[in-house]
Order: C-alpha cells, then sequence, then structure tokens
C-alpha cells in the first residue's frame, strides 16, 4: 500500500479501545465471580466455510473469517440483509446507487472492493444463484451480474460467515475476493416475530438550497417458528412482508420555474414477500440425516427515470411531443418484479468411515420490466402511458457430493476432503410488447423511440443459451502437532463453453501459544463468464442516414456487431492470492490482523459505446449505428489489511459488555487495460480510419477508487437485565465519482470523508415482550453534494437531477428513525 501510516494508527487506536474498554468493564468488585462462559462461548463460534474439518473455531481457523449472529443483523434499523453485512463487516460495501436502471431494483454488494460478482455467496454450504440482472450502467459493479443478497430475509438466517480469502480451490467459481456463507436457522421448538416501523426524518442540504424530507416509510413484519419433526428432526419456517416508500434527494431544478425539486433520485418503492424453511430428519436408526431447504421471493421496485421537461430551457423534444398527454412533463418510473425461487434437497451421513453429504440445488430469478407513467414520443398524442418491456431469467441446477474423513497422520491428525459437483446454467431474455421499443412510420429524427425511460427488449434481443459445468476437488487439512495446522486444495473445472481451468491453495497457521498465532495462505483463483456477460443483448431504435431504423445498443462479443468492433469470446478472469496474518486472544479479548494481496488478469469489462462516421459505415450491413460490448484484458493488484479487535465481559453489577473495532483499508490500482481501437470502413467509397477508446480514465478511477479504501467500524454492545443498547461509529474514506469520458480529475465527483453513527436501545416489556428505538445515521450526515462547477469551471450540476454522488458508500437518505416490538414464544 502507498501509505501505512493511517493502517498502523488504526491498529493502535483498535488494541487501544479494546484494552480501554475491558479496563473499564472489569472496574467490579474484587470478589464479584469470573463470567467465564459466555466470553467462552463467544470465542468459539464454530465455522464451516473455509474448513472441511469440525470443530473449528473462528479464532482458530486457517483464514479470516468473521460470524455475524442473528442478534448481529437485528440489532439496527435496516432490515435489508446487504446492508447490514455492510453496516457490520468493513471490508463489504453496499452502495446505493439510483437512476441507474434496473440496477436500483437489484443492488450488488462489494467484498474488499472488487466486483460483485466475484464474492461467492453460498446458502447452508451449497452455492446460491446469481440475479438475471447484467449492471450496465455507470454502477459500482458495472458490467457484472451478482447474487442479490436481499432476496434472502435475515430473519431465516441463524448466522453468517464471510470468508475473506480467496478460495476458488476449494469452492469453484467467483470466489476471488472471498466467500458469504448464509446459515438458515435450525430450530425444533420456539418461534418469534416483529413488527418494525421507520421512516427518513432528514434535513437535505444541496447545491441550490436546504429543504426538509420525510419519507422512506418502512414497514417490516417477520416471524418465524420451529416444529419438531420426530425425535429429533425439525422444521424451521420463516417468512418476512417489506413495504418501504421512495426517497427524493435531488436538487432543485434550475430549468423551469417555480424553482422546485423534479427528479426522484434515491430509493425506490418496494413491497416485496419472503418465505424460507429449513429442515432435517434423521432417517430411523441408519445414521443418515435427510435434509432440504428452499425460499420464495415476490418484489415489486419501482424506481424512476430522469425527468422529461416539457418548456422552459431544456426544450425537451420527446416531452414536446406528448404534451397533450402530460403537459407539464413526465418522470418515467421503471418497475421491476422480481421472483426468486431457491430449492435444495440432500441426504448426508456415514459410509465406510467416511462422511458423505450429497445435495441437488435449483435456483432461478425472474425479471419482469414495465415503464409506466411514460410514452412513446414517437406516437405523440397517440402514445400509450405504461409498457410492458420485456423479461430477463437466470436458472441453475446444481448437484454435488462431498466425502471426507479424519485420520491419524502420526501425532496428529489430517482431514481428507474429496467431492464433485455438475451445474447447469442458463440465461434468457424476453421481447417487450413492440411498443415498448419500435418507432411510429415517419417519426422525426429527433424523437427517441420505444418507452422513454426504459425502452424494451426488442426480437432481435431474444436469446436462450445454456452451458454445463463439471468439477472436482482434493482439499487436505493436516494436524501434525498440536501448535501446527497445514492446509492444501486443489480442483480441476470443465466448462462446456469456455474450457478447463485449474486453481490450488496452500495455507498455514502456527500457534506459538494459546494466545497468539500466525495464518496465512497462497492461491490461485478464476471467476467463468457469466452467461449474463457472454450473451446479454439490450438495443434502441434510432432514425439512420436515409430515414433507415437501425439499432444502437449492448451486443455480445461474439455477436457479428461484436466481431465486426473487435469482440472476442470472453475469457475466466484469474486470480492470484497471498494473506498473511496474525490472532491474538486473552480472555475475553481477541484481536486478528490479515494483509492480503490479490493481482487479477484478464478482468471482463464493459467497453466503452463505440460510435461516429466510420463505425455506422462498418455495421451498416447489420443495420446497426453504434455499439458496445464486454471484453477480457484488465489487470489489477489489489493490496489490504483487515483489522478486528473484540472484547466481551459479562460482570453482575454492570452487565454484559460486547466491544468491537474493527477496519479494512484496501488499495486497487490497475496496472494494464485494453488500449484503443482503431476501426476501418468505406466512407462515401473512401477508406477511413477512426481511433475510439475501448477503456476510458472514466472506468479506471471506478475500478480503484469507487469503494472506499478506509472504512472503520466501532460497535458498543451493551446488556443489564431487561436493558440492552447497541452503538456503532463508522467511518468512511473518500470515494470518486469520475468525470465522464477522459475527464479531468478537477472535474470528479467526490463523496468526502464522513463518519455515521447508529444508536439503538432495547427494553423487555414483559418476559416474550421487548421494544426497540433506534436511528441509523443519528447526525444526520450526507455524503459531499455535487458542486454547481468543478476547480476548473467546468459544469457539474446544471439540471439538479443529482444532488449527491450515487457512489456513496452510505448512500444519501439522511436520518432514518425507527421502532420495532418483537414477540418470542
Amino acid at each position: 500500500m502507498t501509505n501505512l501510516r493511517p493502517t498502523l494508527a488504526v491498529a493502535v487506536s483498535a488494541l487501544a479501545l479494546s484494552y480501554a474498554a475491558a479496563a473499564s468493564a472489569q472496574s467490579v468488585p474484587a470478589n464479584a465471580p469470573e463470567a467465564t462462559a459466555p466470553e467462552a462461548a463467544a470465542n468459539q463460534d464454530i465455522v464451516v466455510t473455509g474448513t472441511r474439518t469440525t470443530g473449528r473455531s473462528r479464532l482458530n481457523s486457517i483464514a479470516p473469517i468473521d460470524v455475524l449472529s442473528a442478534a448481529n443483523l437485528q440489532h439496527q434499523g435496516t432490515t435489508e440483509l446487504a446492508a447490514s453485512l455492510a453496516a457490520i463487516v468493513p471490508s463489504i460495501d453496499f452502495p446505493r446507487s439510483s437512476a441507474v436502471d434496473g440496477t436500483d431494483s437489484i443492488r450488488p454488494a462489494t467484498l474488499r472492493g472488487l466486483s460483485p460478482d466475484q464474492t461467492l455467496v453460498l446458502i447452508n454450504g451449497v452455492r446460491a444463484h446469481t440475479s438475471a440482472l447484467l449492471n450496465t450502467n455507470g454502477s459500482v459493479g458495472r458490467g457484472s451480474a451478482s447474487v442479490d443478497l436481499n432476496t434472502i430475509p435475515s430473519v431465516a438466517l441463524d448466522r453468517i460467515e464471510v470468508l475473506r480469502d480467496g478460495a476458488a480451490a476449494q469452492y469453484g467459481s467467483d470466489a476471488i475476493a472471498g466467500v458469504v456463507n448464509l446459515r438458515l436457522r435450525e430450530a425444533r421448538t420456539g418461534g418469534g416475530a416483529s413488527v418494525t416501523y421507520g421512516q427518513y426524518i432528514t434535513d437535505v442540504t444541496t447545491a441550490r438550497g436546504a429543504r426538509s424530507e420525510h419519507d422512506g416509510k418502512t414497514v417490516t413484519a417477520s416471524g418465524w417458528q420451529g416444529i419438531g419433526l420426530g425425535e429429533d428432526g425439525f422444521l424451521t419456517i420463516s417468512g418476512e412482508y417489506l413495504n418501504r416508500g421512495a426517497t427524493s434527494r435531488g436538487d432543485f431544478d434550475p430549468r423551469k420555474t417555480p424553482l422546485t425539486v423534479r427528479s426522484r433520485f434515491g430509493d425506490p418503492a418496494v413491497e416485496q414477500y419472503t418465505g424460507y424453511v429449513n429442515a432435517a430428519a434423521p432417517l430411523g436408526d441408519t445414521g443418515w440425516t435427510l435434509y432440504g431447504f428452499g425460499g420464495y421471493q415476490h418484489r415489486n421496485s419501482t424506481s424512476a427515470a430522469t425527468p422529461r421537461i416539457n418548456g422552459g430551457t431544456d426544450n425537451n423534444a420527446n416531452a414536446a411531443a406528448l404534451a397533450t398527454l402530460y403537459p407539464d412533463g413526465f418522470t418515467p418510473l421503471i418497475a421491476v418484479e422480481s421472483n426468486d425461487l431457491t430449492e435444495t434437497a440432500g441426504i448426508r451421513g456415514e459410509l465406510s468411515g467416511w462422511k458423505v453429504d450429497f445435495n441437488v440445488s435449483y435456483g432461478r430469478n425472474q425479471l419482469n420490466f414495465n415503464t409506466r407513467n411514460s410514452g412513446n414520443a414517437t406516437y405523440g398524442a397517440n402514445s400509450q402511458k405504461n409498457f410492458y418491456d420485456g423479461k430477463l431469467t437466470y436458472d441453475q441446477l446444481v448437484g454435488g457430493i462431498d466425502v471426507s474423513r479424519e485420520q491419524p497422520l502420526g501425532e496428529g491428525t489430517i482431514n481428507i476432503a474429496w467431492g464433485v459437483e455438475y451445474r447447469r446454467e442458463s440465461f434468457q431474455i424476453g421481447a417487450g410488447e413492440p411498443t415498448s421499443y419500435n418507432r411510429a412510420p415517419g417519426a422525426a429524427s429527433a424523437l427517441g423511440g420505444g418507452a422513454q425511460g426504459f425502452p424494451g427488449f426488442q426480437p432481435s434481443n431474444v436469446i436462450d443459451k445454456h452451458r454445463d459445468n463439471v468439477s472436482g476437488y482434493l482439499d487436505l487439512e493436516a494436524k501434525p502437532t498440536d501448535k501446527l495446522t497445514l492446509g492444501a486444495a486443489v480442483r480441476g473445472e470443465s466448462y462446456s463453453d469456455f474450457g478447463e481451468t485449474a486453481t490450488g491453495k496452500l495455507s498455514a497457521r502456527y500457534d506459538f501459544a494459546p494466545w497468539f498465532a500466525i495464518r496465512g495462505t497462497a492461491s490461485t483463483g478464476f471467476r467463468a463468464p457469466s452467461l449474463q456477460q457472454q450473451y446479454f443483448t439490450s438495443t434502441a431504435s434510432v432514425l439512420g442516414t436515409g430515414g433507415a431504423v437501425v439499432e444502437t445498443g449492448l451486443f455480445p462479443s461474439t455477436s457479428a456487431v461484436g466481431v465486426a468492433l473487435g469482440g472476442q469470446p470472453l475469457r475466466a478472469e484469474k486470480s492470484r492470492n497471498l494473506s498473511a496474518g496474525f490472532v491474538l486472544r486473552s480472555g475475553g479479548f481477541d484481536l486478528s490482523v490479515d494483509a492480503y494481496q490479490i493481482k487479477q488478469r484478464d478482468q471482463i469489462a464493459l467497453s466503452e459505446n463505440l460510435s461516429g462516421t466510420v463505425v455506422a459505415a462498418l455495421l451498416a450491413p447489420f443495420n446497426v449505428s453504434a455499439g458496445r460490448f464486454l471484453l477480457n484484458g484488465i489487470r489489477s493488484t489489489t493490496k489490504g489489511i483487515d483489522i478486528v479487535a473484540h472484547y466481551r465481559k459479562a460482570t453482575p453489577a454492570a452487565g454484559t459488555f460486547d466491544l468491537t473495532a474493527a477496519a479494512n483499508f484496501n488499495d486497487i490500482k490497475v496496472t494494464s487495460f485494453p488500449g484503443n481501437a482503431t476501426i476501418t470502413a468505406l466512407v462515401n467509397g473512401v477508406s477511413t480510419s477512426s481511433t475510439q477508446a475501448l477503456f476510458t480514465r472514466q472506468r479506471i478511477i471506478s475500478f480503484e477508487q469507487g469503494t472506499p479504501r478506509e472504512k472503520v467500524v466501532g460497535t458498543v454492545d451493551w446488556s443489564l437485565d431487561k436493558i440492552g443498547v447497541t452503538g456503532r461509529a463508522s467511518y468512511y474514506g473518500d470515494v470518486t465519482q469520475p468525470s465522464s469520458g477522459n475527464g479531468l480529475a478537477a472535474n470528479d465527483i467526490h463523496s468526502g470523508r464522513h463518519t455515521i453513527f447508529d444508536l439503538e436501545a432495547r427494553y423487555q416489556l414483559v418476559k416474550n415482550v421487548n421494544v426497540a428505538v433506534g436511528a441509523n445515521n443519528l447526525l444526520d450526515t450526507y455524503p459531499d453534494y455535487v458542486k454547481l462547477t468543478s476547480s476548473v469551471g467546468t459544469t457539474l450540476n446544471s439540471t439538479g437531477l443529482v444532488a449527491f454522488p450515487y457512489y456513496s458508500p452510505f448512500g444519501f437518505n439522511g436520518r432514518y428513525v425507527y421502532a420495532r416490538i418483537g414477540l418470542s414464544w
């Protein structure tokens, strides 16, 4: 990293905070008994992620693992799983982008600043399916298709394990940054329910003025029930209902009087229903257990496109054409209906001394798109207002067998694990209704075809693609002595579309004493290009030369258009991961520090849009005027340090203190990227060339500075009898939203460095009833607003549509206050 002083400062601060808290908590009468049991339980979180050896705790693990309990997730105002994770784990970020079409509704999370699709997500150790959406606009994670964490409700979870280490050799594709394993609740008895209500109560200050907002009203009702199956089995049912209002944080729009906020720049309105089940039951006295889990979510999410203003200084031709329907203009709404399904069944037991686990899992995500409060300007007054825009569907079938056995090795033991997996994936695009994408005959060239805000998928975009993958692995973890642990893993993969790859991993840990150990790993990793990246197509019809209707948009790299522009079949992304760190513990205190380096090559990114006279001439045979595609060719190096300090102390007089100070320092450098493309075509019979950038400074800055390079989270959780309080302070380093194209650094937009404070207080009214009140972002902190002009005089905020950088790692909604009532039985 370029500067280790901040890292060292925070490491010292974390230690000081933890020891100071410990000293404070220990200021009790000398004869007070030691509360060792709760402390031991807190430090012995048994993990199953990153190891196939049973009984390994997070502090004894060979690689860094965070273990988050259901209480960790629940003691905050948000009920979104991704937002809850980001609030607790410094290495995870969940930007709340806006005005980026479908990504407003299906927002991706990142680990260690890497692409959202470079984190593998598991549910009960089984690979989860990704969303059907490819992020194609200017958000963090542009060009990726990742798992939508918000399809799993927090109420269904017992805990989450976050492996902060490359693990492709153990789990396969996508685990370049790490692994998030969601462990579902297992209960034979008991249950609970809660209702949470909250809203934003905030004062918004933008470049053109200030105002107060009370919006984003949210109601969440959730519950779970444990049911016994036979003598030892269980069935746990969980459900959640969420209704959240939209927020609006745009600036005042100067293009028309009166001066008012005309955009809806903020969170979408959401209504969703989610249900999950988790079950297991022994098969008599055979020693085998049948198990299964799954869930379904239906989500309706409505975000806003940019407003089309009729009149004023904007002179929007599309708004003028639709003035009969919308005299003052209109704001198109993008409605995304998501239907998400997960089903898994398996059997586990012992065969000839080997533990065997066989399971089959199916996952499916379908997104239906509609544009509302809109119009097709080419039809003018005869246009409809609401459109069906088509759908995206992704599904995944996974079958696997995992076999393991621990046996003696000299004076120690070795755990041998091996397995095979088969995976089948498919991706489809369905067309929208004709008026969502076409142009009326004879329409003026200045008018946009299709639905304003989100043109529908055209028949030429329709695809139905599939692929298969077979993989096998061997994972060894040996403990030749009480002090030394060694690990080795190797995995081979064969894909039907891009071929074969192999990865490996070596790990080691040495315990110098019960209170101090060092650990390290070295591994190679890969991420297969997703079907969405290979085949996603989205085009718009425009009026070309001579009045011909042509298309422009995003094309597969292997399509005729993609190949003409220089596209090639996508290759797998590759990585080399190194990590080293130490673990220190004493009583209720523990500290882990882990440094890492991740070198990547062949990273996949979305090219810039290639256009102009030469491009149009080249693509004329395909009835296309311009286009972009996904390509390999980016190399980067990520270096960082994770620090986690934790102290827990239970005292009879002062209550139980649970204190955590955690930090992530991350530095990403793009070391090489695709150069310019030289395109040659006959223009009016003359061979003409045009040089265009495939990958601009804007994309480089997004890679390097699109997530905070420093994030520090300090949490205090205290309880005494019927009272509990959780306080959290989160410091976010500056994030850069780059100026367009190859613009100047002076024109970049910065979020600034800010600290967010959260506070929740809880009280147990009676034995089974508790209430809580709290505030996220208690002090109503915002990122730096977008200025009217930059330091070099460039206009940055001419319309007022966007008031804050949508790269902001903590959003731009301000203070959120809430109340919760819970019931347990």
